[in-house]
């Protein structure tokens, strides 16, 4: 059946932004930027992971909201379970957590707006979405509101699976998430070029809205 064939494409496709993501992370940026070396705030995962909520909308927009949370359930056991082999478990706590609340938050915003200019789905999906992302990480990895999470004394050289973000300093921690946030816009911002390419390529199913 074509809309099994090609979720199983898109989940192929979202495992492997993850598994990047969580390699790239541990790549910090070289060079400074208004006196603030790069290295300390943002590392290469940080720009592969928003491709995640390109994924959703294509996947959204093709076979509708159910297949489109499948895809992202997918997502979020490769993040959990590389999380946790790669970092902490506040961490992988945090990774997972972020991941499922922003894709599928995503996923509800684009379902509203499909019927709209072609790029307001896609942009404000995701804009929204990294917002809860963002928030929910930062939130749960290193607000000593959450300890219940887990200890957080370790950050000489601890890293953030999935989202990208080098973190070296626990008060800079809104600094990281402020880094994080600029990055996934401007790059949510330049996928929109791939989804307008693919937009007369994937054509929506009959009755994909109702497919919720």
């Amino acid at each position: 059946m074509l809309t099994n064939r090609v979720t199983l494409f898109y989940v192929l496709l979202m495992t492997a932004v993850v598994v990047a993501s969580n390699v790239l992370v541990q790549y910090p940026l070289s060079g400074e930027l208004f006196g603030i070396a790069l290295g300390d705030l943002l590392t290469y995962g940080a720009f592969t992971y928003p491709v995640a909520f390109l994924i959703t909308d294509l996947t959204n927009r093709q076979f509708g909201p159910r297949v489109a949370r499948r895809v992202v359930a997918a997502g979020f056991l490769v993040a959990v379970v590389i999380s946790f082999a790669l970092s902490t478990p506040r961490i992988a706590i945090a990774s997972g957590s972020a991941f499922l609340a922003g894709q599928l938050l995503d996923i509800s915003v684009f379902n509203r707006l499909r019927r709209q200019s072609w790029w307001r789905a896609p942009l404000i999906a995701s804009l929204i979405g990294s917002v809860l992302d963002t928030m929910i990480f930062f939130s749960f990895a290193f607000a000593p509101a959450f300890s219940v999470f887990g200890p957080n004394d370790a950050f000489a050289i601890e890293w953030a699976p999935v989202l990208g973000v080098l973190t070296t300093e626990a008060p800079r921690w809104i600094s990281w998430a402020l880094g994080d946030f600029c990055v996934k816009v401007m790059v949510g911002i330049v996928m929109l070029l791939p989804y307008g390419a693919l937009m007369s390529k994937l054509k929506p199913m009959p009755d994909v809205e109702k497919l919720a």
